[in-house]
C-alpha cells in the first residue's frame, strides 16, 4: 500500500489539519484553495478530503473535493485559518482504510 505519511506533503497536511489552516495546491492543472479536513488512505491510495473555497475548478464552488495526493503539486500552507469541522455528515459518505489526520 503506498503511503505519504513520512513525506513532506504528508507532514504539511497533518500540520495544516492540526492548525486548521487553509492550503493552496495544484491539482489537475488547476490552482485550488481549500480547507483540509481528512487525510488518509482510501482503496489503497493516499488522499485528501477538502472543502475547496476558491481557485480554479471544473465544478461549482465552494464544494467538497477528494484528491489523490500523488497528483497534487505545489502544496503550501496559508496563514488564513478556518473554524474547524463542517459537521459529521460529510464523514458518512467516505469509507477510509486509515485516517492519518482529521479536523475536529
Amino acid at each position: 500500500m503506498p503511503t505519504q505519511i513520512d513525506s513532506i506533503t504528508g507532514q504539511l497536511l497533518r500540520h495544516a489539519i492540526h492548525e486548521k489552516r487553509l492550503v493552496r495546491f495544484v491539482y489537475q492543472g488547476k490552482t485550488r484553495i481549500a480547507e483540509p479536513h481528512d487525510y488518509g488512505v482510501m482503496k489503497g491510495v493516499d488522499r485528501l478530503f477538502c472543502y475547496q473555497l476558491r481557485g480554479e475548478s471544473s465544478g461549482p464552488l465552494p464544494n467538497w473535493r477528494l484528491v489523490d495526493l500523488l497528483k497534487i503539486s505545489k502544496l503550501e500552507l496559508l496563514n488564513q485559518t478556518f473554524a474547524g469541522s463542517r459537521g459529521a455528515e460529510y464523514e458518512k459518505h467516505l469509507n477510509w482504510d486509515k485516517i492519518y489526520a482529521r479536523v475536529e
